[in-house]
């Protein structure tokens, strides 16, 4: 009896407790939002005057620049006015490309780190490519709009909120477009699974998951003066959630109906993350930060929840996990591409043999890329040949830039703007500040400043 009173005494406390918490209902932790300057507008559907010919510049030909000069040479109706980078020999290569391609010779700037300057401030470029070590990415990036250029940044595209607000206000200001190059956004499984959610195939999506999982153990010494180790060595958080969070923020049409409301993070300690710096430098590095596994999970305003991880430490297959998981379906692309749909969503889809197949198990692999197939984009079947052909990264790559030059030819809304790159790069910022506060919620900021949900649901854009 007396063991009775004592657990209903313990039970009646945690009750008191959890009412508590309840009624004091936690705030997240916020960060500043910056009022609107006066006369800015946002940027939603931006769209700048049709250009039957795209005129690019390419800062930045070390790592990634080279696969976007290759995509731009096999897209009509552009030309390639320059190209830049601190070392000579990486414009040289970009210039052997170009005239493999036949294309006429680009102007060449190299030779400083502000050799940019000089591209940015010409008259004859309409889009500036800019594929850097990541904390040159944003004075780039402004430097250029306040010249009006239109700028396409790799990945991430910025790392702090101060330098996220920056690019806002660059690009609604001066009108031009500030788009990251998140080239996952435009793999085949992605835009299949997109097309398929939009549909209604999976059902109300309830859970998403996505990441950046990639050993990159071999690869260290491949970044130029050693930058992205030491960027991890300086920061914790995800520093890398872009690839993971993107093409799953599509699916959830953030900032076109729902947004990221907030996050709560946590990591591992930096065990891979101290014997790689040590390896590189020959000095321990006790005050390693970037944890070699970091978890994040976040809330959105309709109550949706996301999962993103990233771990480049530890040896683990390549994998980005994109998950659907919704009230009829669900999709996943790693370790093995699988989908699970309902019955009545398996016969809507004009599945043969409906009734028959096992609802508890991943379609059949014939069934699976039929589905894939039929539900890839219209636009992406016309061009699907050409972006495996030409590459980089099996063809998203090119995708991606094929995208990106129509819109700007026909004056159209590009699929990913500001907003976007604003959300998918928070979290480098926002993860550490949960971190470090053991693990607390912290709030997403709305960065359309109340336009969020102006805009029915994610769509490509088309000239008709």
């Amino acid at each position: 009896m007396k063991k009775y009173m004592r657990m209903m005494a313990v039970l009646g406390l945690s009750l008191l407790c959890a009412t508590g918490l309840e009624a004091q209902k936690i705030q997240p932790i916020e960060t500043p939002v910056p009022v609107r300057p006066a006369g800015q507008k946002d940027v939603l559907l931006l769209t700048v005057p049709k250009m039957k010919t795209v005129r690019v510049g390419f800062i930045g030909l070390g790592m990634r620049g080279p696969t976007h000069v290759n995509s731009i040479c096999n897209i009509e109706g552009t030309e390639i006015k320059a190209l830049c980078d601190i070392e000579q020999k990486n414009v040289e290569k970009c210039q052997e490309m170009l005239a493999k391609y036949g294309r006429p010779k680009a102007t060449e700037y190299y030779g400083s780190a502000d050799a940019y300057k000089k591209l940015c401030e010409r008259k004859d470029i309409d889009l500036v490519y800019i594929a850097t070590d990541w904390v040159n990415h944003v004075p780039i990036a402004l430097y250029a709009m306040n010249h009006g250029k239109n700028v396409a940044i790799e990945v991430p595209a910025a790392l702090n909120m101060k330098d996220i607000w920056s690019l806002i206000n660059a690009s609604e200001r001066t009108r031009k477009h500030c788009m990251m190059l998140e080239n996952c956004c435009y793999d085949f499984f992605e835009l299949a699974t997109l097309n398929m959610a939009q549909k209604g195939l999976f059902g109300t999506v309830e859970h998403v998951e996505g990441a950046y999982i990639h050993n990159l153990g071999d690869f260290w010494d491949s970044y130029w003066n050693n930058w992205r180790l030491e960027f991890n060595e300086k920061h914790r958080g995800d520093v890398y959630p872009t690839h993971g969070l993107g093409p799953v923020c599509q699916v959830l049409n953030i900032h076109r109906g729902d947004r990221l409301k907030y996050l709560v993070s946590m990591d591992t300690k930096p065990l891979n993350g101290q014997r790689y710096a040590k390896k590189q430098s020959g000095k321990d590095s006790p005050n390693f930060q970037n944890g070699d596994e970091t978890s994040t999970l976040i809330r959105t305003e309709l109550g949706k929840t996301i999962l993103i991880e990233h771990n480049v430490m530890t040896p683990h297959p390549y994998n980005r996990m994109h998950q659907i998981m919704g009230t009829d379906g669900f999709a996943a692309k790693y370790p093995v591409e699988q989908l699970c749909l309902a019955k009545d969503k398996l016969k809507e889809a004009g599945v043969a043999n409906y009734d028959k197949i096992d609802v508890e198990s991943a379609l059949p692999s014939a069934t699976r890329d039929w589905l894939l197939q039929k539900y890839t984009p219209e636009f992406v079947k016309t061009i699907e040949a050409k972006a495996k052909k030409v590459g980089g990264h099996g063809g998203m790559d090119f995708i991606m830039s094929y995208r990106l030059i129509y819109c700007l030819q026909n004056g159209l809304p590009l699929d990913e703007d500001v907003y976007d790159m604003a959300e998918w790069c928070c979290m480098t910022e926002l993860t550490k500040i949960s971190i470090e506060n053991n693990s607390a919620p912290v709030a997403i900021p709305d960065f359309t400043r109340g336009a969020w949900n102006r805009i029915n649901g994610f769509s490509y854009h088309f000239a008709e």
